[in-house]
């Protein structure tokens, strides 16, 4: 049975007279961070531009590569997901799609449907 070498390092004493590294003296942080250009911003900022209440309730989705079978998906948030294969199930859903926006019921009031 041979015995298992050992590191040179494992088990080596200590080294007298070691030095404790210093820390760097702290300073007050002003102006901008050395080593960022010029106008470059250092945090991501809102968008200036403000809302104006409108967000996308329904998403129509066309494939049609040149020679190959087109496809589309149509879906709503109010939980209408549909799908078409070919050309002529395609031009169907994309006219279904465009008719949903005025039955889909997050796109519109009980007041509008009163008045209709």
């Amino acid at each position: 049975m041979n015995t298992p070498t050992r590191s040179p390092l494992e088990g080596q004493p200590a080294a007298s007279g070691a030095q404790v590294a210093e820390l760097a003296p702290l300073t007050p942080a002003m102006g901008e961070p050395k080593g960022v250009a010029e106008g470059v911003p250092i945090a991501v900022r809102l968008d200036p531009r403000p809302g104006d209440g409108r967000y996308p309730v329904a998403w129509l989705r066309i494939t049609a590569p040149r020679g190959a079978t087109p496809t589309a998906t149509s879906k709503c948030l109010c939980g209408r997901d549909r799908s078409a294969v070919g050309h002529t199930r395609v031009l169907a859903l994309i006219a279904d799609h465009e008719a949903h926006r005025d039955t889909c019921p997050l796109r519109t009031t009980q007041e509008g449907r009163a008045a209709a």
